[in-house]
């Protein structure tokens, strides 16, 4: 059996209470089954149960275990490729689907956190950072394309007007989405699991998928039981591992290492970031930052291809905090850790069917907080019937790394070197 350790993080050790959820046992009926407790699976299953849809979740680990309840807490607006590579790929129909999604994920959550009163420290806000004038301009570039598609929530800051945000000297501008924001991202999945719960939905944790068994009502098994349902979706994203290798073919799950202190004192925590925003840079290889609840600075950045676990995550991240707040040279750090995010070859979510009941969303390529809630509700219309947003997403090329299993890795680092070299010159 997979064996699922306890997770070292900050978001863990400050998680609220959560009812004991146990593993399947024998066989039950469902109208759909869900494999997956992280955003997407949560997201696809809340939707369907507010539809009247009895459904059932299967979770290898406990809710939230994977990059859910382990990422740097960001509400970040649009995907990881923006609309404008998005427009070259698609036809104008689906454009203009994708794009009113692009901005839609952020609500949802607020709407969900409302809704349900999910306590997860919801904070207003997003920045982003540029570190020289080549990014400023893509911010500029940014800005107008997204207003270019409706949006007008992207401020540009100048230099002034970042140090008024953000306490540090090596940011030469930046944006502010005023619909980003930042939560507790453990706890926001555990309120949507609760909240799943309230509406008849049923979540069984220590439920690893071994198999699927197609037809017209798909059997699902996992050691010592199954789900017999008319639907099924595979929300796994990083952690689906070898279920389905056709998955595995298009995707390369990646680790990004996240620290955070002690908590800092009220005021240096207001000098850090007074307006208590999100902040990320504009590098390919980028850091991100924010304060949590109790005023720890959470700082998170790298990204380690094929998603091993690096030895020391405190040496590889606090070097950068302390080049953004050198002030912070004495203070300790409590919580260091990973997860893991699923990458694509075009950076772009890969949503598709591998039969006409069987359903998949994965990867977010690091924009996963407001996507997978977006996924969610594409997945649920098209189970409804009602698949033109899900028809937008599948429009998209899924391709396959180029070498295979074998050298998706290397080469993909390589390439993440050259864009980082870019990012180190200011070209």
């Amino acid at each position: 059996m997979t064996q699922f350790p306890p997770v070292p993080s900050y978001y863990a050790a400050s998680a609220n209470r959560t009812p004991a959820r146990p593993a399947l046992q024998g066989t039950c009926r469902a109208d759909v089954c869900v494999v997956g407790a992280g955003y997407t699976g949560l997201s696809t299953a809340l939707f369907l149960a507010e539809a009247g849809f009895r459904v059932v979740v299967l979770e290898a680990a406990t809710v939230g275990w994977g990059a859910s309840g382990r990422n740097g807490g960001q509400i970040v607006n649009s995907f990881s490729r923006d609309l404008d590579s998005i427009e070259r790929q698609t036809t104008p129909d689906h454009l203009r689907l994708l794009a009113d999604m692009a901005f839609e994920g952020s609500q949802i959550i607020r709407q969900r956190v409302r809704d349900y009163r999910i306590r997860c420290d919801l904070k207003e806000g997003g920045i982003f950072a540029a570190l020289n004038p080549r990014q400023l301009k893509h911010l500029e570039s940014q800005q107008a394309l997204w207003q270019r598609f409706g949006y007008d929530q992207l401020e540009f800051l100048d230099r002034d007007a970042i140090r008024a945000r953000v306490g540090t000297s090596r940011y030469v501008g930046g944006a502010i989405d005023h619909s980003g924001g930042h939560i507790h991202p453990l706890n926001l999945a555990l309120g949507e699991a609760a909240a799943l719960e309230s509406r008849g939905g049923v979540i069984y944790q220590y439920s690893e998928v071994k198999e699927i068994v197609p037809g017209p009502t798909v059997t699902v098994k996992t050691a010592d039981g199954e789900v017999r349902a008319e639907f099924v979706v595979l929300a796994g994203n990083a952690y689906l591992g070898r279920l389905v290798p056709e998955l595995g073919a298009k995707s390369m799950p990646c680790g990004s290492q996240i620290i955070a202190t002690e908590p800092l004192d009220e005021a240096i925590a207001n000098r850090l970031l007074p307006q208590d925003n999100c902040v990320e840079d504009c590098n390919y290889l980028l850091d991100y930052f924010r304060l949590s609840g109790d005023r720890r600075l959470i700082y998170g950045g790298g990204v380690v291809y094929g998603a091993r676990d690096p030895a020391n995550i405190e040496r590889l991240i606090r070097p950068n905090m302390l080049k953004t707040f050198p002030e912070l040279a004495g203070v300790k750090i409590d919580y260091a850790w990973t997860g893991n995010f699923l990458l694509t070859l075009s950076r772009l979510p890969q949503m598709g069917r591998l039969q006409d009941n069987v359903f998949y969303s994965q990867g977010c390529s690091g924009h996963g907080v407001t996507f997978t809630h977006v996924a969610g509700k594409a997945l649920a219309m098209a189970i409804q019937g009602q698949a033109e947003r899900f028809d937008a997403f599948a429009s998209l090329p899924h391709y396959p790394f180029p070498g295979g299993r074998q050298f998706r890795v290397p080469l993909t680092a390589l390439g993440a070197w050259y864009y980082a070299l870019r990012d180190r010159l200011g070209v």
